[in-house]
C-alpha cells in the first residue's frame, strides 16, 4: 500500500469520524448534567437540512454552519423544556425528538432533491499541510475536521479542570447537593442540553456541506445513534470520544471492503447503528452496570426540589 493510498484512506476516516465526534461531544455535556437526549439523529438531520437550504440561498457556508447549530439548539431546547421543566420521561421525549427531526427534514427536503449548494472548501495550512501522511489528513482538510479535533481536548479541560465543568458534573452526579451548594440545577441542565443540540446541528451540517453535494433524505443514516452509543463507550470523556470516533470512522470505511470481500448483505451494516445503540443502552440499564461504566449517577432522573 503506497503513501497516497494511505492518505486517501485516512482522509476518508476523518470525514466519517468528524460528525460522530461533534455529536458525541455535545451529548457528553448533556449527559454529564444528568439529561440523556436520544434525539441526536433528528437534530443532525434538521442541522443538515437547515445548512443545505441556508447555503443554497445565501451562498455563505459558514452562515449555514451557524444556522445548523442554532437549529439543533432550538430542537434540543424542546427536549430540555419537556425533560427538565415538565419532568417527562427523557427517553420518550428524546425518541419523539428524533422522530420529529426525521419526519420534518424528510418533508421539507422533498423540494431540494436535485439542487446543489456551496460546500466547505479544504484549507491548506502552510508548512503543516506538507508533513507526510499527517499533513494532508489534518492540515489540508475542511475546517470542521481540525475544529472538532481541537474541540475535544478543550471540552475535556472545561469539564474536568474548571468550575463550569465541576458544576455540570455535580448536577449530573448529585443535583440535591448541587442545589444546596447554590448551583441552579435547571439552568445548568438547560445550558448543557442546548449546547449538545448546537453541536449535533453542526454535526448534521457536515453531511450536507462536506460529504454530499446534494440533498439526500435521511442522509445521516443512523450516525446519531452511533454517536449516542459512542458517548457510553467513551465513558463520558471527551478525549475518549475523540479516539472512539476515529475507531468508528475506520470501521465505517473498511466495512465496504468487508462487504465486498465476504459478500455480506448491505442490511447487516445498515442495522449496525441500531445494534450498537441497543448494546450501549443495555450496558447502563441496570444500576450495577451504570456504576461500573461510570455513568453520571443522576442520568435520566428528573430533579424535583425537596422530593425524597
Amino acid at each position: 500500500m503506497d503513501i497516497e493510498t494511505i492518505q486517501l484512506f485516512l482522509v476518508s476516516v476523518t470525514e466519517a469520524a468528524t460528525p460522530l465526534l461533534l455529536a458525541s461531544l455535545g451529548e457528553i455535556y448533556s449527559e454529564r448534567s444528568g439529561v440523556i437526549n436520544l434525539g441526536i439523529e433528528g437534530m443532525m438531520l434538521i442541522g443538515a437540512y437547515t445548512a443545505f437550504i441556508t447555503s443554497n440561498i445565501t451562498g455563505n457556508v459558514w452562515l449555514a454552519v451557524l444556522v445548523a447549530g442554532l437549529a439543533g439548539a432550538l430542537l434540543s431546547s424542546i427536549h430540555a423544556f419537556l425533560s427538565i421543566t415538565l419532568k417527562v420521561n427523557q427517553i420518550v421525549s428524546g425518541l419523539a425528538l428524533s422522530l420529529m427531526g426525521v419526519g420534518v427534514s424528510g418533508l421539507l427536503g422533498q423540494g431540494l432533491i436535485g439542487l446543489a449548494a456551496p460546500r466547505l472548501t479544504r484549507i491548506h495550512i502552510p508548512i503543516l499541510s506538507s508533513i507526510p501522511i499527517i499533513g494532508p489528513v489534518l492540515f489540508a482538510q475542511d475546517p470542521l475536521v481540525l475544529i472538532s479535533v481541537l474541540l475535544a481536548p478543550a471540552l475535556w479541560f472545561i469539564l474536568f479542570k474548571t468550575m463550569i465543568g465541576l458544576k455540570i458534573r455535580s448536577v449530573g452526579e448529585n443535583p440535591e447537593a448541587a442545589d444546596v451548594a447554590g448551583i441552579n440545577v435547571d439552568l445548568v441542565r438547560y445550558a448543557s442540553v442546548i449546547f449538545g443540540g448546537f453541536l449535533s446541528g453542526i454535526a448534521g451540517s457536515y453531511f450536507s456541506l462536506v460529504l454530499s453535494a446534494a440533498w439526500i433524505e435521511n442522509m445521516t443514516a443512523g450516525r446519531g445513534w452511533i454517536a449516542l452509543g459512542l458517548v457510553i463507550f467513551s465513558f463520558w470523556n471527551p478525549l475518549y470520544a475523540l479516539i472512539g470516533s476515529y475507531i468508528f470512522g475506520i470501521l465505517e470505511v473498511v466495512q465496504y471492503r468487508f462487504q465486498i470481500l465476504f459478500n455480506l448483505p448491505t442490511e447487516l451494516f445498515s442495522a449496525l447503528p441500531y445494534g450498537i445503540t441497543l448494546i450501549a443502552l443495555a450496558i447502563f440499564s441496570t444500576e450495577y452496570a451504570r456504576k461500573k461504566v461510570g455513568a453520571p449517577a443522576a442520568l435520566g432522573k428528573p430533579y424535583i426540589r425537596g422530593a425524597r
